[in-house]
């Protein structure tokens, strides 16, 4: 079982990117699929997460109306599409999947497998 996280990189405050998260050894559309971020000195924090069909997401208000997560799950990949970045975003950020009986997973106790993180930097 293995997630890997990738689209990090360095980026001008107010700028976009696209994270993924391709998984592979699990039944990917039977999992919920959350993000997390861990800045410098900092515990890591939930950002957001999806339900198995993708129909159902939830956010930290610290990126609602910013960030938007999807799913391909032909693709066995999971999406965070950060717009409107600001310098606090600047963290590694992991994904992770949680069991789909879960009902809002925001713990990081609540998901079972993790992916390696991704830097993303902005500066100002």
């Amino acid at each position: 079982v293995q997630l890997q996280a990738s689209g990090g990189g360095l980026v001008q405050a107010g700028g976009s990117l696209r994270l993924s998260c391709a998984a592979s050894g699990l039944i990917f559309n039977t999992y919920k699929s959350g993000w997390f971020r861990q800045a410098p000195g900092k515990e890591r924090e939930f950002v957001a997460v999806i339900s198995w069909s993708g129909d159902s997401t939830y956010y930290a208000d610290s990126v609602k109306g910013r960030f938007t997560t999807f799913r391909d799950n032909a693709k066995n990949t999971v999406y965070l599409q950060m717009n409107s970045l600001k310098v606090e975003d600047t963290a590694v950020y992991y994904c992770a999947t949680a069991p789909s009986w879960r009902a809002r997973p925001t713990l990081e106790d609540e998901y079972d497998v993790w992916g390696q993180g991704t830097q993303v930097t902005v500066s100002s």
